[in-house]
């Protein structure tokens, strides 16, 4: 069965997103737990977690992910910031847990000009810590790949390659694809020959199991552009054809997909969510 959902809104209530989830007829979602660009305030309310569990068992939504928010950076040379990082980590994969969450996805961070070697090293560094500090949980920490703006981590596979072949718990370490990501990063999965290609990379570097979810986003922009502009399914550049091919690939028939499409006006979930479902089994 196909598990197709979106990134949901938290606004009001955390709970409040699970009925967004139910009235798209979704099985699967992806939240941010907190405001995506602040630090951490405070914590959830007991009550408002029992609820929002209560509510994801009554429904048929599984697994449920959710997404650290932007300021997290591990790969930071900068102190200050990779420890206060790793705490936030270690907090938001504590929370996640008590939300019944089953994976936190993270972007690999950005090594702020100091080099990918150092960056890679301190990141590996700083999951060991986090996956150690909650061995008692069993969130999954999912790893994005990224377009290659910037200093960023992760637009090629090996960096998560090396990140899970170095880490303790490889266990709890899984891979997120990103469709618009890759695609500005030069894998061209708009055609038969890149995905397949794209694919046999992720099976011959990590392992064709760990991939755990697909982030499902047309792009705005040309291959290998390095930027990230998420479109509507099927109003970019890798377009139904490719994204027909996405979802109905053998290799991916098991591994949820998460729309993380624009959401300027309303009912353009529903509409992008419709559009995924026409594709499946062409």
């Amino acid at each position: 069965m196909l598990r197709l959902g979106v990134h949901v809104s938290i606004a009001g209530k955390i709970y409040e997103a699970v009925d967004r989830a139910n009235a798209l007829k979704i099985n699967t979602m992806q939240i941010f737990s907190r405001s995506p660009r602040e630090w951490r305030r405070g914590s959830i309310a007991k009550e408002d977690i029992e609820e929002f569990r209560k509510r994801v068992k009554q429904s048929r939504i599984r697994p449920v992910f959710v997404h650290i928010p932007y300021l997290a950076n591990l790969a930071s040379p900068f102190n200050k910031l990779f420890y206060e990082s790793i705490k936030t980590y270690i907090a938001d994969i504590r929370e996640a847990e008590a939300l019944g969450a089953q994976y936190l996805v993270t972007h690999m961070g950005s090594h702020k000009k100091s080099g990918e070697r150092r960056g890679l090293k301190r990141l590996i560094r700083g999951i060991n810590r986090i996956l150690e500090s909650t061995e008692d949980t069993g969130v999954t920490i999912l790893l994005e790949n990224t377009s290659g703006s910037g200093s960023w981590l992760g637009y090629k596979f090996i960096h998560q390659a090396e990140v899970i072949s170095s880490v303790a718990q490889k266990s709890r370490v899984g891979l997120c694809v990103d469709t618009c990501h890759a695609y500005c990063a030069g894998y061209d999965i708009a055609s038969e020959e890149g995905l397949e290609m794209m694919l046999s990379e992720i099976d011959s570097l990590i392992g064709p199991r760990k991939i755990k979810l697909i982030h499902l986003n047309d792009t705005k922009d040309k291959l290998s552009s390095h930027y990230d502009r998420h479109e509507h399914i099927g109003k970019g550049r890798i377009g139904l054809e490719g994204f027909a091919r996405i979802v109905n690939h053998p290799k991916l028939r098991d591994v949820p997909f998460i729309l993380e499409t624009p959401k300027r006006k309303e009912g353009e979930d529903r509409r992008n969510v419709e559009a995924v479902r026409r594709l499946v089994s062409l």
